[in-house]
């Protein structure tokens, strides 16, 4: 099995600028069986009253899902619909090392980068022994780089750890790992009208979770890159790659890192003809992440907003895609 080096499409700024959001696919050779997560356990019973702790409580209701004026026109963030939801409960952070390495222990869940041997890496932050090893890069995005033995538990390659970040959100991790944990947890992956919901913490008319400005008072509201991405990061916010969760203000739902910080995978899969009343559908062959990363900026990637979207294959992991859970009430 080994990590495409090939575009699958998907233009990522308005003026063409490829940032590689939708360039990274496995190419499954060989004996590798594919994995649901259905098969997981869910948490021993003594956890399950505590399994909403954490979270909150959506209101459901008819919201406007979508946008009529897209700036990702081939991402298929319209037209606007009206969608009805349920209440539901989300995560208030994403979910950290520390809740994966549980997950782990007490499941022996072996992850899709582990399965592979490799997953993807933002080029600069490799130690020059693995960096060497790199022979591919991605065509349509050579700043990602296919490591051998970079996982959730060795960020960068196996000469890395996490344990300094067991309060980061975890990484390489596949929708297949994400809906693991979540089932083990007693709780689902959110949907992807769930997702822009929660993101617009009742404003519909906002660009991001806290409103229209990336600024607030001068200082940043979450966890995306700054500077002429890929070449200088000028660490403005702080941050090289991921932050701690819950760095960044909240927003009025009491929720953090909707944006930046990690892709967040979501139930659905991908589609560009949506249906009228925001239903998803039922099969397709790429999944949807939301939210943006600490890789996004207007130049390149300008999917850090509440609408936007891009896809990859389910099994497919990296450095800046990660996840929360959702709760049926």
């Amino acid at each position: 099995a080994v990590v495409s080096t090939q575009s699958t499409g998907g233009s990522c700024s308005t003026e063409g600028q490829d940032c590689g959001c939708g360039s990274l696919k496995r190419e499954t050779t060989g004996n590798i069986p594919d994995q649901t997560g259905d098969d997981v356990e869910l948490k021993s019973s003594e956890s399950k009253n505590s399994w909403t702790d954490g979270m909150v409580l959506i209101p459901g209701g008819v919201f406007t899902m979508g946008t009529d004026t897209p700036i990702l026109y081939h991402d298929a963030e319209g037209p606007a619909r009206q969608v009805d939801l349920p209440d539901f409960y989300m995560d208030k952070y994403e979910v950290t090392n520390a809740q994966f390495a549980e997950f782990i222990k007490d499941t022996h869940h072996i992850t899709d980068a582990h399965r592979f041997g490799d997953s993807f890496v933002l080029e600069g932050l490799l130690s020059p022994e693995e960096d060497a090893k790199v022979q591919n890069v991605v065509q349509a995005a050579p700043w990602w780089l296919p490591v051998q033995g970079a996982t959730w538990d060795h960020p960068e390659g196996i000469d890395t750890d996490i344990a300094d970040r067991m309060d980061h959100p975890v990484v390489h991790v596949s929708w297949h790992d994400a809906k693991a944990y979540c089932t083990w947890a007693g709780k689902r992956l959110p949907t992807e009208a769930e997702f822009e919901k929660a993101c617009q913490g009742g404003n519909e008319d906002s660009l991001y979770p806290w409103g229209n400005d990336e600024l607030v008072n001068g200082a940043h509201q979450a966890n995306i890159w700054q500077g002429d991405f890929p070449k200088e990061n000028t660490l403005s916010d702080g941050y090289k790659t991921t932050s701690p969760v819950g760095s960044y203000p909240s927003n009025s739902l009491q929720l953090h890192d909707l944006i930046g910080n990690v892709w967040e995978w979501v139930e659905d899969w991908w589609t560009t003809q949506h249906s009228p009343d925001g239903s998803p559908p039922k099969h397709g062959q790429e999944k949807v992440k939301k939210g943006g990363s600490f890789m996004c900026t207007q130049q390149y990637c300008y999917r850090y907003r509440c609408p936007a979207r891009t896809k990859t294959s389910a099994d497919t992991t990296g450095l800046n895609v990660g996840f929360r859970c959702a709760r049926s009430v």
